[in-house]
């Protein structure tokens, strides 16, 4: 039997969509801070309702992409703490502007990809992205060279390390970064997901393995209304290959995760309430609420 929102599940992303569309400026008017937090509050709305049976609470990382810092700021100011940046240059940029904001935690779930010529520069903006105060977590950690820039670029004041989550393609689509998922303990034992997470565990004192995110293609972001979505599924499973893998390892308790379980981050605009009902523990909305982003 099919979800019992499945028939209105699609409804709200497309209202979002005809609305933000009548908007032409990002200008802080009265009218288009209006539409914002309109979007807000269905989204939480939904977020609450798909969230309801978990034994655990979910967080809504607000994506702000290329929106400026004033929605951000309406956002904080109606309860929101979590934000999350493709770009590290506009996170960076952001924090500044917003640094009164106590309670923020930044959330960068981009990549930094290599460029020919360009490795210095790529490995300075890594640096920088480090000396955000509040920067909660990296989501979209891939390679053990970037695990290690990171962690010695983190200044000894931080008060606890950086929570790092590893990007698993699930839908093995080429076009999309992250590491390839794993489904048994002896594909796993080789893998370049579970050595990295290994060597953060032993090699990376200033980060913290916290979990798993995935950006699942666009054909099981359609379908999840009436059926498991299955790079969610795939997820799910290289958590539990992972985390059975780990816990073999009496040296690495307590060292990752959260109570000895990994955290899921799976679930965006178009998704994320199947997310949430896959038991994911962080979801990333951004078109939802602020509408599309701008082209530079």
């Amino acid at each position: 039997m099919p979800h019992p929102r499945a028939i209105i599940f699609r409804a709200p992303s497309i209202l979002y969509k005809t609305r933000m569309a009548s908007t032409t400026s990002d200008k802080a008017t009265p009218e288009r801070r209006a539409e914002l937090l309109q979007n807000l509050a269905e989204t939480k709305t939904r977020f609450a309702e798909a969230s309801g049976s978990l034994s655990h609470a979910p967080t809504l990382v607000v994506v702000s992409k290329t929106k400026p810092a004033w929605m951000i700021r309406a956002c904080y100011e109606e309860g929101e703490r979590d934000f999350g940046e493709n770009s590290d240059i506009d996170l960076v940029n952001k924090a500044k502007k917003l640094a009164d904001l106590d309670s923020l935690r930044w959330h960068f779930i981009g990549v930094m990809k290599k460029t020919e010529g360009d490795e210095l520069r790529r490995q300075a903006r890594m640096r920088d992205l480090t000396t955000v105060s509040n920067l909660h977590a990296i989501q979209s950690l891939t390679t053990i060279e970037d695990a290690d820039i990171y962690n010695d670029a983190i200044h000894a004041d931080r008060k606890t390390p950086l929570n790092v989550l590893l990007q698993v393609n699930t839908s093995g689509e080429v076009q999309k970064s992250g590491l390839q998922y794993v489904d048994a303990d002896a594909e796993a034992a080789d893998s370049p997901l579970f050595k990295l997470a290994c060597h953060i565990i032993e090699h990376c004192p200033k980060l913290h393995f916290q979990g798993l995110m995935t950006i699942g293609s666009q054909v099981e972001s359609l379908a999840s209304s009436e059926r498991p979505n299955q790079d969610f599924e795939t997820l799910k499973k290289t958590r539990d290959v992972l985390e059975g893998m780990l816990q073999t390892n009496p040296e690495f308790n307590g060292r990752w995760g959260d109570k000895g379980k990994l955290l899921l981050s799976m679930g965006m605009t178009a998704d994320f309430e199947a997310g949430l009902r896959a038991g994911s523990h962080i979801v990333r909305v951004g078109t939802g609420i602020f509408g599309a982003r701008r082209m530079k």
